[in-house]
């Protein structure tokens, strides 16, 4: 029997020819064919895409931010309309408005461009400074308006997660302010210690004050909002006592309602010299959005914030404690109200501790977080805009004559369109998400 094994390559069929990618051409000579779907595949994918372009714009137009963007946007309208009619040559052109038309409308247009072109030259760019140094000044004047604004409103906006309407600002500012300036007078701890000894002072003193409302509606149910309106009044008279009285916050010899000066080790850096007012408060202000919005998304602690803001029954049967929940929140969100109280004494206003250091910030941080939709990220925009706001109103009133107010007035008409959703998107005609 021979051992030679057959040669099978006679029996096996031919191979067929590799087939050739749709519209005849070759995928070797072709490398970019391989990756682009067949014809016959062509009907599926661009549909697809379609889709995927209408999920990203009906994303768009049914979430929170275009309506926040849009809410800036009326306010500002309404505030040109509001310029229009406060300038006194406007006025004066109005009064032969159907013999020459066009002086109404010139006039108009020269009085909006001269306020907001005051705004910009007076919160971002000085474009009549000699130099750069000298043109950068406003926005530096913006970032440090912004910082307690930011500060301040990421305790709000905490607190709004958690289903807690935290409107005790002004007087955790107070209290914050108050103990920050008495530990700088008074600790006399050696060179950077002082200042942390008091930034820390500061944030306590808000967290406790602001707990007392967490603590209540915890164990008796009262509502927080009659809760921090009271407190504020209390926090105020409280630091006007202190105050008023040799020996706690009163200047010695002096009989006004003000303590001394901040010690110069507790006064925070300036960031780019003497010339610019920019201090520390501002990098402390984007640190606390950093640790915020970490503690909302990537931490436990922030779920169960999330989860009783969104339904305290549901949560409290899922095994949250929602009471321990509603006094750590408010805990967290006055000692960030509290960093803002300490910015103010020890940075933006280290003359002394006034009852009036808060200046309308703590008002100011609701409308923030409400522009913010009480994410981070949103605050830290709202608080940037509100310190251009603050920044160029009063180079508004100097250059153009507009009375400062009028920023008031739009700052007071963005959270009235940002309290009324269902009107901008009728006045947009946006889609709701139930429509779509």
């Amino acid at each position: 029997m021979s051992d030679e094994k057959p040669d099978l390559s006679q029996d096996q069929p031919a191979q067929p020819d590799r087939p050739r990618a749709s519209g005849g051409v070759d995928e070797k000579a072709d490398p970019g064919a391989q990756n682009s779907p067949p014809a016959e595949l062509e009907h599926v994918v661009r549909p697809r895409r379609q889709q995927q372009w209408h999920t990203v714009v009906r994303s768009i137009t049914t979430g929170n931010a275009l309506v926040a963007v849009l809410a800036v946007f009326l306010a500002v309208v309404v505030g040109s309309l509001m310029i229009m009619f406060t300038d006194e040559d406007v006025r004066a052109s109005a009064s032969y408005f159907f013999s020459r038309p066009g002086d109404f409308f010139a006039e108009s247009r020269v009085a909006i461009e001269g306020a907001y072109t005051a705004l910009f030259r007076g919160s971002i760019y000085n474009t009549r400074a000699e130099d750069f140094a000298t043109g950068i000044r406003p926005l530096t004047e913006t970032l440090k308006f912004a910082g307690p604004l930011i500060a301040a409103g990421l305790g709000v906006g905490l607190a709004f997660r958690a289903g807690m309407f935290n409107i005790g600002g002004r007087g955790q500012m107070l209290l914050a302010g108050g103990a920050s300036g008495y530990v700088a007078i008074n600790a006399g701890l050696p060179g950077p210690l002082l200042l942390v000894a008091a930034v820390l002072a500061g944030m306590v003193a808000g967290g406790i004050w602001a707990g007392i409302a967490g603590l209540l509606k915890a164990r008796t149910g009262a509502h927080e909002v009659i809760v921090t309106i009271m407190l504020n009044y209390i926090g105020f008279y409280l630091l006007f006592y202190a105050l008023s009285k040799q020996g706690w916050l009163q200047a010695p010899g002096s009989v006004n309602p003000k303590s001394q000066a901040m010690p110069e080790d507790a006064v925070m850096p300036r960031l780019l010299g003497d010339r610019y007012n920019l201090h520390l408060g501002f990098l402390l202000a984007l640190v606390a959005v950093a640790v915020v919005w970490w503690l909302l998304n990537r931490s436990a602690l922030g779920y169960r914030f999330r989860a009783v803001g969104e339904n305290p029954n549901a949560a409290r049967t899922a095994g949250i404690d929602v009471g321990r929940t509603y006094v750590v929140v408010m805990l967290i969100a006055g000692s960030l109200v509290g960093l803002a109280g300490a910015n103010q004494v020890l940075g933006t206003v280290p003359s002394g501790v006034t009852t009036d250091l808060d200046a309308g910030i703590g008002f100011d941080a609701i409308t923030v977080a409400l522009l913010g939709r009480s994410h981070p990220l949103g605050i830290l925009a709202a608080g940037l805009l509100f310190g251009a706001f603050k920044a160029g109103g009063f180079s508004m009133q100097a250059s153009e004559g507009i009375p400062v107010d009028i920023v008031l007035v739009i700052q007071s008409l963005i959270v009235l369109f940002i309290a009324a959703p269902p009107l901008v998107r009728a006045l947009f005609r946006l889609p709701t998400k139930e429509a779509v």
